[in-house]
């Protein structure tokens, strides 16, 4: 089955554009996660407000990216992530998901290095 070019520009945009929050994170369990269950992080070598994860570290550490739809709110600002894109950010700390958490309430992230913690109200 051949896909038109404008279906087929979608899909490549879609897929370019990189895991987005739908909205503010949500709390579970006394933390934050995102839509998809995923928890959040912190980084405690992050200051001022703007992202100090790079390279292997945001591979390992993924942004929390906000959609450009996204409003902030409250203590919910956006931060510059890395490579510029627009991350969440809860009371001026960038948030992060950890590549090692495999499924919706794994934590494995919290403690590490003792400088990522979970993300808390």
């Amino acid at each position: 089955m051949r896909i038109g070019k404008p279906l087929s520009f979608l899909v490549l945009g879609v897929v370019l554009s990189g895991p987005a929050l739908a909205e503010a994170p949500k709390t579970q369990n006394g933390h934050f996660i995102d839509a998809n269950g995923a928890a959040l992080y912190t980084f405690d070598k992050d200051m001022g407000g703007k992202s100090a994860c790079t390279d292997t570290c945001a591979k390992n550490w993924p942004a929390a990216l906000a959609g450009q739809e996204d409003v902030a709110s409250g203590d919910w600002t956006f931060a510059q992530s890395h490579d510029g894109k627009r991350q969440w950010a809860y009371k001026g700390k960038p948030l992060y998901r950890f590549a090692k958490d495999a499924k919706p309430g794994d934590t494995l992230g919290d403690g590490v290095g003792g400088v990522w913690h979970l993300a808390k109200p």
